[in-house]
């Protein structure tokens, strides 16, 4: 079992990451920490909180986090989630409020008093919290088992066309992380985009017929229009659950070791993520990228996962 800290700015995906998370034996969620990304922190904090009950999660705790890049202005991505950053669904009202430790905190103090390597952290939104913990409690980076992230992309961008969102709104955060020397596997764009949410795939979930399975098709369908209009997907990319498909079978996820690296200063290429194929990469390397994915083992695990939302 895999204990997990789910760094998140909910966020269509995220949610269905909040639920794969709370669904499947092999991730014990420890906390949801959440941070200003696909919209404002009071939005996605809230989100996070409504996402939580739809998946009868209700003992899981949300820490929010930082609302703004660590250099940079605030950056959303309503053309992509809407006004609240789940457009399509009607929110439930969460059954607890956020706790009043700030995101940063929780994640410090939940490392430093965990058993080293026993901690993996799972950011999905921009970087922001988990570069201000490693800044604030350095001695967090020897205690962390993994970062699984997911960012990025090695031939893919969509903020920019070389950069992906969460990278790209608070790339300073973004190479804190990538730089520290703790083990990094990067879920970034050119895994993502074969996580399609394809009308066969809504169908087996739409036939469920739960009320958690409800909330998914209708973020589903919202998000498909979103990526028609805004990215030219005919169906939507669902970016985030490959990180914790990933952690819970490996074998879903294929990835490669190559070094990464952020760029802050290019005139057309800020955030985008480097990645060095050229082979063999260094013995000290501590950054792999994800290459490619099972896509009917990952809806597999995605769907059992709602599924077993009615057995709580």
């Amino acid at each position: 079992m895999r204990d997990i800290i789910l760094d998140c700015d909910p966020g269509h995906d995220d949610a269905v990451a909040i639920i794969l998370a709370g669904g499947n034996p092999a991730i014990n969620l420890l906390g949801v920490t959440t941070v200003g990304g696909n919209q404002t922190l009071p939005k996605v904090t809230r989100n996070a909180l409504a996402t939580l009950r739809v998946a009868r999660l209700d003992d899981v705790a949300v820490y929010p986090g930082c609302d703004r890049p660590l250099v940079r202005s605030v950056e959303v991505a309503e053309d992509i989630h809407g006004d609240s950053g789940l457009d399509g669904v009607e929110l439930p009202e969460p059954t607890h409020g956020p706790e009043d430790t700030h995101a940063v905190d929780f994640i410090i103090d939940t490392v430093m008093n965990s058993e080293p390597g026993t901690i993996t952290l799972v950011p999905t939104g921009p970087l922001t919290n988990i570069a201000m913990a490693a800044r604030k409690e350095p001695r967090i980076v020897e205690r962390v088992r993994e970062v699984v992230l997911m960012g990025g992309g090695y031939h893919e961008g969509n903020w920019s066309a070389v950069a992906e969102f969460n990278i790209k709104v608070d790339p300073e955060a973004a190479h804190i992380v990538f730089n520290e020397p703790w083990p990094v596997t990067m879920v970034g764009l050119d895994l993502t985009h074969q996580a399609l949410c394809t009308p066969e795939v809504e169908g087996k979930i739409k036939a469920l017929g739960t009320e958690a399975s409800e909330f998914v098709v209708g973020l589903m369908g919202f998000f498909r229009k979103a990526y028609q209009a805004n990215q030219d997907f005919v169906d939507p990319p669902v970016h985030d659950p490959c990180t914790i498909a990933y952690l819970i079978d490996p074998s879903v996820v294929s990835t490669r070791k190559v070094p990464v690296d952020v760029e802050l200063s290019g005139a057309l290429t800020t955030g985008m993520t480097v990645a060095d194929f050229r082979g063999p990469a260094p013995e000290d390397c501590h950054t792999q990228v994800a290459v490619k994915l099972d896509h009917g083992r990952f809806w597999e695990l995605v769907t059992e996962a709602i599924a077993a939302i009615e057995t709580r």
